[in-house]
């Protein structure tokens, strides 16, 4: 009897101690040896995949589901497809927008039921909202959510109103008691006007009050907090500083934030809808200058992922931060660290995010040199670009699926 039902080989693979030539060796669904390139190991099948990169498999945070006009269930089979052929093995789902948003124990279960056929796992994010009791907190947690979700302004509309501050103080504490994670769209909602301006003209400063409000709030409640999307790098010195205060403040942004600036996409394109907008080129270099100082508190990046904007970024979302990471002399083992082992580990996914023993055999094969056309109809905002890097094969838990985005 083979010793492994695979072995998936390469000579460099993303491994915790850097880029090594290893040969991972799968049983179960689980990564049961990790053993040099060359070592002879029995299995039902052997993939040599040579120079072509092994990385694990990517962990997106505050994925995107409900596409307009379709079911939820064909919303995650949607998503699954999207995802694999991007390079993503696991999604941790945004409770909104969404039919019904994720804010209470029934609505988990209707979405834990549509996902089973994702083809990717999911997890979930637990809606914050003005009425949220703690109760509702409790029973989502109980239910299997790795962390909540809640939004200063409109990050979660139209299904998820706006925490004031004195429900984002109680919030963040009852997490606490849960010893959970919040992640916060801290955009605040005065700052945007009434009626708010449009999404592409959103300042600065509601990134900066927002975190102001966050700071304060944490300081008090003790939660742990993740700011998600942060975009404006003139506030990196202030989420920096929440630490110096006794705050545990971290960050997450997404590649068209860092790939694109304002002045690239052309007017018709959706991502003129991101809340909060791209920005400017310069605020795109300081963004890269924050996410690369040592300790950054910018920890993970994602997708970004939202169809019900007509935002559909998960297929190219690998492809596109590498492009930008690379010119910048940065290597896989920095780009499995922010979109796999950090998403993992912030929401305690342990067996997730890396190629080691006794994880998930989660694993994506990244042709990291080959130079992609974007196709100019893609529904992206990497349309009509040329990309660097292709996902050529998945896995998920050890199971291969060959759906890389050039085989549209």
């Amino acid at each position: 009897m083979p010793e492994f039902d695979s072995v998936i080989r390469s000579t460099r693979t993303v491994v915790p101690g850097g880029i090594r030539p290893v040969s991972v060796g799968v049983r179960d669904g689980r990564i049961e040896a990790v053993r040099p390139y060359s070592a002879a190991m029995s299995a039902g099948e052997v993939v040599d995949l040579g120079d072509t990169a092994l990385l694990p498999g990517a962990v997106d945070l505050g994925t995107g589901v409900h596409a307009p006009g379709e079911e939820l269930t064909e919303s995650y089979r949607l998503m699954g497809e999207a995802a694999l052929r991007g390079g993503v093995t696991c999604a941790v789902v945004a409770p909104a927008p969404g039919r019904p948003a994720i804010t209470c124990a029934d609505s988990l279960q209707v979405h834990q039921r549509a996902a089973a056929g994702a083809g990717v796992s999911v997890f979930f994010l637990g809606g914050v909202t003005h009425g949220t009791s703690p109760l509702d907190l409790t029973d989502l947690h109980a239910g299997g959510v790795v962390a909540f979700q809640g939004s200063l302004s409109d990050g979660g509309a139209p299904d998820m109103a706006a925490l004031g501050d004195a429900r984002l103080r109680k919030t963040m504490a009852e997490i606490a008691t849960l010893n959970g994670l919040l992640l916060v769209h801290a955009e605040d909602a005065r700052e945007l006007g009434s009626p708010p301006v449009s999404a592409d003209q959103r300042p600065p400063r509601a990134e900066r009050r927002g975190l102001e409000r966050v700071i304060a709030a944490a300081r008090v409640a003790g939660a742990r907090t993740h700011v998600a999307p942060f975009t404006a790098a003139e506030c990196a010195a202030l989420l920096a500083a929440a630490g110096s205060v006794g705050v545990g403040l971290t960050a997450h942004t997404c590649p068209h934030y860092l790939c694109l600036p304002s002045e690239f996409p052309g007017p018709g394109s959706a991502v003129h809808g991101c809340r909060p907008p791209l920005r400017s080129d310069a605020n795109r270099k300081a963004l890269w200058s924050s996410l690369l100082e040592p300790d950054s508190p910018i920890r993970t990046v994602g997708s970004g992922h939202l169809p019900a904007i007509g935002l559909y970024t998960l297929e190219w979302s690998l492809s596109a931060l590498w492009t930008a990471a690379r010119r910048r002399g940065r290597s896989l083992a920095d780009l499995a660290r922010w979109t796999a082992q950090e998403p993992a580990d912030l929401v305690g996914l342990s067996g997730r995010g890396r190629v080691e023993e006794g994880y998930d055999a989660d694993l994506v094969a990244f042709e990291d040199q080959v130079t992609v056309a974007v196709p100019h109809q893609d529904p992206s905002p990497y349309a009509g670009m040329r990309l660097t890097g292709r996902v050529r094969r998945t896995w998920v838990a050890g199971r291969a699926s060959r759906s890389g985005p050039h085989q549209r």
